[in-house]
């Protein structure tokens, strides 16, 4: 596409400019569309474009540079080496090939990026800053997602080969993962809340107590001030209940995102726990009688806080045999018509009396962390709800 000024003379430009005339600088094209030009892209490998014939703008009316100008001179001088972009600039390529060539300048390697989609109705479409509020990164912030989270979920996209170096260097740091644009996807990757956050829990868990505290702390004066001063009161005591199942070879992965936090540990705070009504959902044993003869029988015979964990739970097992439910899972499997139940029921109930929830992290360590008064005051109020 030509400019129709194209091939005005020198002076007739000169007089016009003189004359007040507004004007722009166009690049004149020797390119011809009937002509392929070869280019090799790191993303998406060889591709072949018609050679741009259009004079396009190089300075606008206003004196600014166009992009494909300031592109062409900035990255010249700032010795870019390689330009990283969303394929929407695909199409440009053939302008921006020929402006270096012009310029006598050698031409970067371009890399090509797929852009990240979104499902909608059965259809994909581009994630939105506009529309989709997980593009943005207020999003992120708001929720408590660790940018850490977000940026393994970025390099789990990026290249296929980054989940299988997590698995293989579990406490590495990302910085030691090398990224290659030849192994980025070329179409654009679906973008996975799910995912992003089930990363998540993995990036949390491999965190020090200290490190939770300070970032849950650091979000809550933020967005939840009711956790902030709960941390605040009991910092030591926090310090415990965070480092629950931490460090260990298979740490807790029960926390994706800080805005979690309060809903995982506020149960371990009695002035919250003890002062309200909890709604006990027992599971397998279920009637009223038998979950008060397990809860004290517990209280009476087996609790004693000095046991390490292997004591604790033969003490479990021998609780269970003595209200005749089975010592092993598997016993029970294989018998269930000689026992109530087995093991699991009985710890369940314990569980459930302790917390009010039938999931949470190690039961013996919560045990440790709550302390002798604060286990017998809340089995006492089980048995009497």
């Amino acid at each position: 596409m030509w400019a129709s000024c194209r091939n005005l003379g020198l002076d007739e430009i000169e007089k016009r400019i003189k004359n007040g005339d507004e004007y722009i600088i166009r690049f004149r094209s020797e390119g011809n569309a009937e002509r392929k030009i070869k280019h090799h892209d790191v993303v998406k490998g060889n591709i072949d474009f018609p050679e741009n014939d259009q004079d396009i703008v190089l300075i606008k009316s206003d004196g600014l540079p166009t992009y494909h100008f300031a592109h062409v001179v900035d990255d010249y001088l700032m010795r870019t080496t390689h330009v990283i972009r969303g394929d929407e600039w695909l199409s440009s390529l053939p302008v921006h090939i020929q402006l270096f060539q012009a310029l006598g300048v050698k031409l970067p390697k371009y890399a090509h990026v797929a852009p990240i989609m979104k499902e909608e109705d059965g259809a994909r479409r581009k994630l939105s800053k506009r529309k989709d509020p997980e593009a943005a990164v207020e999003f992120y912030a708001k929720e408590g997602i660790p940018s850490e989270s977000a940026q393994e979920y970025l390099l789990n996209i990026a290249n296929s080969n980054f989940e299988q170096w997590r698995r293989q260097n579990k406490n590495a740091s990302i910085d030691e993962f090398e990224l290659v644009l030849n192994k980025m996807s070329v179409s654009g990757a679906l973008f996975d809340m799910v995912k992003l956050l089930d990363i998540s829990k993995n990036v949390i868990s491999r965190y020090s107590k200290e490190k939770v505290y300070e970032e849950v702390y650091k979000w809550s004066t933020e967005y939840d001030l009711d956790l902030k001063k709960l941390l605040e009161d009991n910092k030591e005591y926090s310090l415990k209940v965070l480092g629950i199942e931490r460090g260990n070879e298979k740490p807790r992965k029960d926390i994706a995102k800080w805005s979690d936090i309060k809903e995982n540990i506020e149960y371990m705070y009695d002035d919250r726990f003890l002062s309200k009504d909890i709604n006990y959902e027992y599971q397998n044993i279920k009637e009223k009688n038998e979950v008060q003869k397990v809860i004290k029988t517990y209280l009476d015979k087996y609790f004693d806080l000095s046991d390490d964990k292997q004591i604790w739970f033969n003490k479990m097992k021998d609780l269970a045999e003595e209200l005749g439910y089975a010592r092993e899972v598997k016993e029970y499997k294989q018998n269930p018509d000689n026992y109530k139940g087995h093991v699991g029921d009985i710890s369940t109930v314990i569980r459930i009396a302790l917390t009010g929830r039938a999931n949470t992290p190690d039961m013996y360590e919560i045990m440790q962390v709550l302390g002798k008064e604060s286990v017998e005051a809340r089995l006492n109020k089980a048995i009497k709800e």
